[in-house]
């Protein structure tokens, strides 16, 4: 089988307007058409990828209330690292905040990678990373 690239990644929301939001105002995709399926919820859009919101009122089976790099995640490639962390800043997301704290990121400007990093969480807890080359 020959992969061309990724299509999508399904995430659980236990609210639908609080990640739709997340995902527009702090990662800046785009809401999408979807079709009638059976279940509620939302497709939104980068450059070339989807990530398709489905409402599940009992979450995700993610326990952990900090984040975790280590952790089941997806991540967007950004152009431009400084920018995206800034974007970020300006959605209520900061480097300082507590631990625990569910609007905080965790940024890596060097590491084994070779690339810097940026991890964050949605509403729900589910995490996600931003790196650039």
């Amino acid at each position: 089988m020959k992969s061309s690239r990724l299509h999508h990644v399904t995430v659980m929301s236990t609210n639908l307007d609080h990640s739709i939001a997340f995902y527009i105002q702090a990662l800046g995709l785009k809401q999408l058409s979807r079709p009638p399926f059976p279940n509620r919820g939302a497709w939104l859009g980068g450059e070339d990828y989807m990530v398709h919101l489905n409402l599940n009122p009992s979450g995700t089976f993610r326990s952990r209330k900090a984040i975790d790099g280590n952790d089941i995640h997806f991540a967007l490639r950004v152009e431009n690292f400084e920018e995206a962390v800034a974007h970020l800043q300006n959605a209520g997301i900061y480097e300082t905040d507590e631990e625990t704290d569910p609007r905080r990121m965790i940024v890596k400007r060097s590491g084994p990678a070779g690339f810097p990093q940026v991890y964050v969480m949605d509403p729900d807890g589910n995490v996600i990373e931003v790196n650039a080359l």
